[in-house]
């Protein structure tokens, strides 16, 4: 497996049988609990920044050698979704969960602006709908711990 299918697949995350997004949303957060922990909300969305980039272009390459213009088995795009998602709120269980399902729930639907991301061609494209998905999602949490809610 080259570089790009590697980073695309989020090392083989995306080759799972079922429902390989929502694997890979799951598997990336221990991660993002842990560099939150020990390196901050910044570093995190920091992290889930340069995952976007490193996933546009291997997300790109993949996309070409497979044929296929928004492979189901790309999932960096949810592992950088998540994490930024995440970045926006405490490391809580309630708001990791919350974080979670809005992430997911933006992500499937893909209301507006994620359908205007994924309309976008490329790796962008394939990028692009779940870092805005992310980003409502974190900003809906962030909402909710400055309410006092969670």
């Amino acid at each position: 497996m080259n570089a790009a299918a590697l980073i695309s697949t989020a090392f083989g995350i995306g080759r799972s049988p079922v429902a390989p997004g929502t694997v890979a949303s799951a598997v990336a957060l221990p991660i993002a609990w842990v560099v939150q922990i020990y390196l901050g909300s910044i570093a995190l969305a920091v992290l889930a920044l340069v995952m976007f980039g490193a996933g546009v272009w291997a997300s790109a390459v993949y996309a070409r050698d497979t044929g296929n213009d928004d492979p189901s088995e790309c999932v960096i795009d949810e592992v950088a979704g998540q994490w930024l998602a995440c970045a926006f709120g405490p490391v809580s269980i309630i708001s990791y969960v919350l974080a979670f399902a809005l992430f997911r729930l933006f992500d499937i639907s893909k209301i507006w602006p994620v359908s205007w991301g994924e309309a976008q061609r490329g790796g962008l494209g394939i990028m692009l709908d779940d870092l805005i998905a992310g980003a409502m999602a974190g900003i809906i949490v962030a909402v909710v711990h400055n309410a006092g809610l969670i």
